[in-house]
């Protein structure tokens, strides 16, 4: 069986270039790589279908194939659409239609996919676009949804030009109603963004083929070793490690003046980052400088080994993993960090609630008096703490798990239909 994951935002190589660093390049990218890695070693041929760009600046993504060196059945099969040059995820709406014509035309050179996965509004309706051309049905895996942006931005005059939510919600409620199956990462992601007010009136009719299927680790990777490279770092005291895209969205500043006004005396804050200091600007620069100032330290990391490195010592010398955004979809790098032992500290909001069972996997705080009762008392109780993490991702949160379960709605739903009809922006694009 092949089997072709649409995902026409950001963009895959072997090496994972600016993987985590950009909007684009975040979580659902490593969802994808990772879920079509696992499905490749239970011997299913998978095409990672993507966007070719021979731009300059972005030159890892031009070629029309590549290859994961530790994945045989695997292939990115890169598109040319929309012109050469790197375009963001928010640009990208006008030219979906290219970007399934021309996945058609590649296929007529072979066999088409037996079924589709796609990722995120723009590779969901590309899926439904895909499936009335040629009747091959899909699943859709959104990641996060439109209308709960949408909202954060309400007071925004610019948001709807910006983010073209409108383009986004019609695109996600097209993908919704024809995909084969829904995935969701969590219960409240199906029971929350999915009754939305933008999408309830759709919900009585697809609330059945929404199938909760979590997320996993690659514990390949991410594993508990004996090695303790970075013990010079931490200063003699525990470690509270940040590792996330500067965002405002992750609301790092709020681990910061949480370890400033509370743990200093008993932590080591730890900030890491993708490249030098110097290098960034903006809002990032801002959160550099308030890490400075409340005396946290920086580590470059520029690969997923040396995360898990880190993260292997941090636990070693009794650390925490802090997430605490504003919201989090699900929560990849929390799992990441459990898989090392490495107990967490995370946002209330989202994922975490049900990764972590609030006081017996790790802490969800909301308040900064709340951060530093759960540091004290996983500085306390920490071996407990990171045996219990690594257990709850080895019972639950692997990607071996996660592809056993896509495979089994795959083969369940393997017929479809065409009646299809498509938003008339999209129809527009497919004629």
């Amino acid at each position: 069986m092949k089997i072709a994951f649409f995902n026409p935002q950001g963009n895959f190589d072997k090496n994972d270039s600016h993987l985590t660093e950009h909007p684009d390049f975040g979580g659902q990218l490593i969802y994808v790589k990772e879920l079509a890695k696992a499905m490749g070693k239970f011997g299913y041929k998978v095409d990672i279908i993507t966007r070719k760009m021979t731009d300059e600046k972005w030159p890892e993504f031009s070629k029309d194939f590549d290859y994961y060196e530790d994945a045989e059945n695997v292939r990115i099969v890169r598109i040319e659409f929309g012109g050469k040059n790197f375009l963001n995820k928010e640009k990208l709406w006008d030219f979906l239609g290219e970007y399934v014509k021309k996945i058609y035309q590649f296929y007529q050179k072979e066999r088409l996919p037996d079924f589709v996965t796609t990722h995120y509004g723009d590779g969901g309706i590309s899926g439904a676009m895909f499936k009335k051309l040629t009747n091959i049905p899909y699943s859709f895996t959104a990641h996060s949804l439109g209308a709960q942006k949408k909202d954060k931005f309400k007071h925004s005059k610019d948001a709807e030009k910006k983010y073209r939510f409108s383009i986004r919600i019609s695109a996600e409620r097209c993908a919704m109603k024809y995909a084969n199956f829904i995935v969701a990462s969590t219960s409240q992601e199906k029971q929350h963004q999915y009754t939305h007010n933008e999408y309830l009136d759709l919900y009585q009719d697809i609330k059945h083929k929404i199938f909760v299927i979590p997320p996993g680790v690659n514990t390949k990777i991410f594993h508990i070793d004996e090695s303790d490279e970075f013990k010079d770092v931490f200063q003699n005291k525990p470690p509270i490690i940040i590792s996330s895209r500067i965002d405002p969205k992750k609301n790092i500043e709020f681990v910061i003046e949480s370890f400033e006004n509370y743990l200093k005396k008993d932590y080591t804050l730890i900030l890491v980052l993708r490249k030098k200091t110097k290098e960034y600007s903006g809002y990032q620069r801002e959160i550099i400088e308030k890490t400075k100032k409340a005396g946290g330290k920086f580590l470059i990391i520029t690969s997923q080994e040396k995360l898990a490195k880190l993260y292997n010592s941090a636990a070693k010398h009794n650390g925490i993993f802090a997430l605490t955004s504003h919201y989090e979809p699900f929560g990849l790098a929390i799992i990441e960090a459990m898989a090392c032992g490495l107990p967490v500290i995370a946002t209330k909001s989202g994922g975490p609630v049900e990764i972590l069972d609030n006081g017996r996997y790790g802490y969800l705080v909301s308040t900064q008096e709340e951060f530093r009762k759960a540091a004290l008392d996983l500085r306390k109780n920490h071996q407990l703490f990171s045996k219990r993490s690594y257990e709850r991702v080895i019972n639950k949160y692997t990607w071996e798990i996660c592809a056993k379960e896509y495979l089994l709605k795959i083969h369940m739903h393997l017929k479809s239909n065409k009646n299809i009809i498509l938003p008339s922006f999209f129809d527009a694009q497919l004629r």
